[in-house]
């Protein structure tokens, strides 16, 4: 005997709810007259209609400056290792530090056997209190063994490690290069001169410590 569908009543001022509705049947999809998520995001302040970031009225920006350079002290660490590179980055940070007024007496050239060697003599410059910022150059070139990642790591974490504990900037100056070629072009040749930019970095780093953070 087959029986009729049961229906039920509800009694609500909702546009989107049926007042009647077969039990057995799919309920009908619920929309809303507004979209809740825009309109209480379009209550707050108007940040999804933002993509800049606005700093807050009245905050202060430090910055080192590259004529602002007074006084400022500076330690040079080279290593000898592929030095027909290495003096080339150390001439282009010469002639930097020198474009921008720094005096020869206020820095210091300390050379080293290779680029190994460069982090533990940086750290010792800036542990001595006599710096402003550490300048670290050297130049690692892959060859045929796992060396060059070896020595380029150590390097690389030992001049990091070198600034952190000395409380001193220290300048990653430390090319690492595929072939000899590429280490050339990066120490004046088409690709500019990374010991002019590493000297560039270190000024503003002191500048910035001496005048700001010190």
């Amino acid at each position: 005997m087959a029986t009729a569908p049961v229906k039920f009543s509800v009694a609500t001022n909702s546009p989107c709810v049926q007042p009647s509705l077969p039990l057995r049947r799919t309920p009908a999809a619920i929309s809303f007259p507004c979209r809740p998520w825009s309109a209480a995001m379009n209550s707050c302040t108007g940040l999804l209609r933002r993509s800049d970031v606005v700093a807050a009225a009245g905050h202060q920006k430090l910055m080192g400056s590259l004529t602002t350079n007074e006084g400022l002290r500076f330690g040079v660490v080279v290593a000898r290792f592929n030095e027909v590179v290495t003096n080339l980055l150390l001439q282009g940070a010469l002639e930097t530090f020198e474009r921008y007024s720094v005096k020869e007496e206020n820095i210091t050239v300390v050379s080293v056997p290779g680029s190994f060697e460069v982090p533990i003599t940086a750290q010792k410059l800036g542990k001595s209190g006599k710096f402003d910022a550490i300048l670290c150059i050297g130049a690692v070139i892959r060859g045929d063994t796992t060396h060059y990642d070896a020595v380029a790591n150590s390097a690389a974490s030992g001049v990091l490690n070198a600034g952190l504990s000395a409380g001193v900037p220290c300048v990653f100056g430390v090319l690492t290069c595929e072939d000899m070629d590429q280490a050339l072009n990066r120490a004046g040749g088409k690709a500019g001169n990374k010991g002019a930019e590493a000297a560039l970095t270190a000024i503003e780093m002191a500048s910035l410590f001496r005048h700001h953070l010190g």
